[in-house]
């Protein structure tokens, strides 16, 4: 049995296919086969149930295809001990970033990177917090960034900035207060980000000081947000990151959240608990630090870097 045998173990029960595991691994499909025909006679079990419409993992072979998967990432972690020992900062790193929060840093976090780390095989993806997750679990990115608080076993996380919110008043309702109060827009409609927690915490937290009736209509994004505000009237609430992407006439619409209501939201990077590349770590906080607005990154951070 060797690590290449269980890579291609991995990679056919991860893509229920010959073909195209061997696409992936760049390795010929009859090697692939030769191989793990090999393994399965080698361990005396059937691995895959192969027919001329699908791969289908026998129920011995998704043990020993989760059993291999902790091996190699085992294997990796040997690899990366070294070279960070040597103070290498090389070879692939992969991130994914919440949807809410890439479109604010993705931009210049790519540009930034990409020019002062040209060795670094960088790929960046966006995904939700439950798949980030399972991806981390399964060895399949490296880090991830999203909203702070996501507590799971085995799961490390680490606090990157703080971002306020603000409201966003149409035309129509806005007037000359410099800080508003939930009961001061009582009487005006708030439209909501749909899918996206910290936005909906903050919403509905400011909810709770009006006194009329709610009424919460819910988009896909920020922008479509603003834009319905500006049609329609009433107002929403916005990421402080976001305040650059309004136009000057847009800017003269926006105000501070006054109370003791939830006005802000937190976002940290994830890691496994294992992880050890922690000079790659520290790129991306560099990075970060590189463009975010004056104040917004964790303190701990600007002082000491992260430390594993």
């Amino acid at each position: 049995m060797t690590l290449q045998q269980l890579k291609y173990v991995v990679a056919i029960d991860s893509h229920h296919s010959f073909a195209l595991a061997a696409e992936v691994l760049g390795v010929t499909q009859p090697t692939l086969s030769g191989m793990v025909g090999k393994l399965e006679e080698e361990l005396g079990v059937r691995l895959f149930e192969r027919t001329s419409r699908k791969v289908t993992t026998t129920t011995i072979g998704v043990r020993i295809a989760r059993q291999a998967r902790q091996i190699l990432m085992e294997a990796d972690r040997i690899r990366e001990i070294v070279s960070e020992s040597r103070g290498d900062i090389s070879g692939p790193f992969r991130l994914v970033v919440g949807p809410s929060i890439a479109p604010y840093i993705l931009p210049e976090f790519i540009r930034i990177y990409m020019s002062e780390h040209p060795e670094v095989g960088l790929s960046v993806e966006e995904m939700r917090p439950e798949a980030m997750i399972k991806s981390l679990r399964e060895n399949l990115i490296d880090a991830g960034i999203a909203t702070a608080g996501l507590r799971m076993d085995g799961i490390f996380e680490i606090p990157l900035y703080t971002e306020r919110f603000y409201v966003y008043l149409s035309e129509s309702c806005r007037n000359k207060l410099p800080v508003f109060r939930p009961e001061e827009l009582e009487h005006e409609q708030m439209w909501v980000m749909k899918e996206v927690q910290c936005l909906r915490e903050s919403a509905f937290s400011f909810c709770k000081g009006r006194r009329g009736r709610r009424h919460v209509y819910e988009a896909g994004n920020i922008e479509t947000l603003i834009r319905i505000v500006d049609a329609n009237g009433g107002y929403t609430i916005i990421p402080e990151m976001h305040l650059p992407m309004l136009t000057e006439f847009q800017r003269l619409n926006v105000r501070s959240i006054d109370g003791d209501h939830l006005s802000l939201r937190r976002v940290s990077m994830y890691i496994r608990e294992d992880y050890v590349r922690e000079r790659m770590l520290n790129t991306v906080a560099d990075t970060l630090r590189r463009f975010m607005p004056a104040g917004m990154m964790e303190p701990s951070l600007l002082r000491n870097g992260i430390r594993l």
